[in-house]
């Protein structure tokens, strides 16, 4: 057994510790965590300190690791007895991170293959998070039964949470992802959204699959992989499938446009990195207004904000509507005549930021009618101005892109910021020309 895999082990079982907190009385809890962390401290050496001690551990003599990841659960465990956190998430959140460490240690042994290394990282986090929760439950009177889909969805949420920061961070970052987690886990188990068993299961076979097609397509890097898995999966169990439509129409239509044409984009210069495959920053830019306007949406539908759920419906697809005609105006755009600088319409060289051309504007226009379209077709809340109100908050927001790539991006801002931006400035059109239609 190598070294990472017997600390990996050790982990996990202090991790089981968290068994405590519904276990017996919180404060035992609490001095068995002390316990922990004055051993932490005063181990600075030998077989024991080589066991526990993460790489950037040896330069100080101390177990910084072990400490903070202690200390990151201490927090999440006061959360849940002074604060309104689920004990079932704080158990499934430690039990998650910790095995899943394992579970990738172990098969790390057979294959160093990034991807089937995540995958098994994701099985034994899952199993461990249903595992921790369903116990929680059971000791404190709940019928585990009737709990079981939510958290079987808890639990594999956090686990791509886990496996996603793990991807983008250190290894040494656990306390970051405990913390995370947690705190993600903390929100959907307070929206309490109603699925059943057998429609958990097809969400997460639907979402891997389609998470997995991408990774195999090359139109997604591991982290853009988990990154699209964890918003399908909650855009399918809070939102519905109806909204999931809308959302891969984006990856599938906006991944495969940069394939077009790809030998030309690279001698432009204009081509995605690795191969065309988008990771966790490009996804997350595109898609992070649109996934809190699902969450807006299931917070709204529960009765925690006044506003009505169609209202986060039109600024879902506002966003994506952006993100779709950004996409295709810049994929499709670029290897056409040379483009034209927004601000001042003076011709600039391919890739310039804030550059144009009259092909990728049409194909913008026609990426924002694809998506006006697939809502039209699939939510009766829409109708004909509905789409037309996607359309042109499509249009905005491609156009609020180009602006702010010919004044700020490489500046103030990066290129996720500038797509942030965007999507927000074309969710926040759809919303306001609704409300405006609304009051009037």
């Amino acid at each position: 057994m190598t070294a990472p895999v017997r600390r990996a082990s050790v982990f996990a079982a202090l991790c089981t510790l968290s068994l405590a907190v519904p276990l017996v009385d919180p404060w035992m809890a609490a001095a068995v965590a002390g316990v922990v962390l004055l051993g932490a401290y005063v181990i600075t050496d030998g077989p024991l300190f080589d066991l526990l001690a993460y790489p950037g551990d040896y330069e100080d003599s101390r177990l910084y690791g072990l400490i903070t990841f202690v200390l990151a659960a201490v927090a999440l465990g006061l959360m849940a007895t002074a604060a309104s956190m689920p004990v079932a998430v704080f158990v499934g959140t430690i039990l998650l991170v910790g095995y899943g460490n394992f579970g990738a240690q172990l098969v790390r042994l057979r294959t160093d293959t990034d991807v089937v290394r995540v995958g098994s990282f994701c099985l034994a986090a899952l199993a461990a998070a249903v595992a921790g929760q369903a116990l929680a439950h059971s000791l404190s009177g709940d019928a585990v039964a009737s709990a079981l889909p939510l958290v079987v969805f808890l639990a594999a949420s956090g686990a791509f949470l886990a496996a996603l920061l793990r991807d983008v961070l250190l290894p040494s970052d656990d306390p970051i992802i405990v913390l995370s987690v947690g705190l993600l886990l903390w929100l959907l188990a307070e929206l309490e959204p109603a699925i059943g068993t057998v429609e958990i299961v097809i969400a997460l076979a639907v979402t891997v699959g389609f998470g997995y097609v991408s990774y195999a397509l090359e139109t997604a890097s591991i982290a853009g992989m988990l990154t699209g898995i964890l918003l399908g999966l909650l855009t399918i169990v809070l939102g519905g499938y109806g909204w999931f439509t809308v959302l891969i129409s984006f990856f599938a239509i906006g991944g495969l446009s940069t394939k077009f044409r790809y030998e030309r984009k690279t001698e432009l210069g204009v081509a995605e990195d690795n191969n065309g495959a988008r990771g966790s920053g490009n996804v997350l830019g595109n898609a992070a207004v649109a996934l809190v306007a699902v969450l807006g949406y299931a917070a709204s539908d529960a009765g925690f904000l006044p506003r009505e759920p169609e209202l986060f419906l039109f600024a879902f697809a506002g966003s994506i509507a952006t993100a779709m005609s950004d996409t295709l105006s810049s994929e499709i755009g670029s290897v056409f005549e040379r483009p034209r600088l927004i601000t001042t319409l003076e011709p600039v060289d391919p890739g310039t930021d804030g550059g144009v051309t009259w092909q990728g504007e049409l194909a913008g226009v026609a990426g924002a009618a694809v998506v006006a379209a697939i809502a039209y077709g699939l939510f009766p809340d829409v109708g004909p101005v509905g789409a037309a109100i996607i359309v042109a908050a499509g249009i905005a927001g491609m156009t609020v892109d180009s602006l702010l790539g010919a004044t700020l991006e490489g500046s103030i801002l990066g290129n996720q910021g500038v797509n942030f931006l965007a999507t927000l400035s074309g969710a926040l059109v759809s919303a306001l020309l609704v409300l405006s239609i609304a009051v009037s």
